[in-house]
């Protein structure tokens, strides 16, 4: 599991933002990434590459439009 530290946002009034909790399953042959916030990767065969995306997801979230 990994953990991105809390930000503050202007939008948000300098309100602390949830963590990205995020984690990985296995459904059969493929892996998934997902997050506390809702987010969920692309099922993958590699394991490595799902952990990967998690990791992405945890130090670079998606911005909010």
């Amino acid at each position: 599991m990994t953990t991105a530290p809390a930000r503050r946002h202007a939008k948000y009034g300098g309100v602390v933002q949830r963590q990205h909790k995020t984690h990985t399953s296995e459904r059969g042959a493929f892996a998934v990434a997902g997050c506390a916030c809702g987010w969920r990767g692309p099922a993958r065969r590699s394991r490595d590459r799902a952990r990967a995306d998690a990791e992405l997801h945890a130090t670079n979230p998606p911005r909010d439009p």
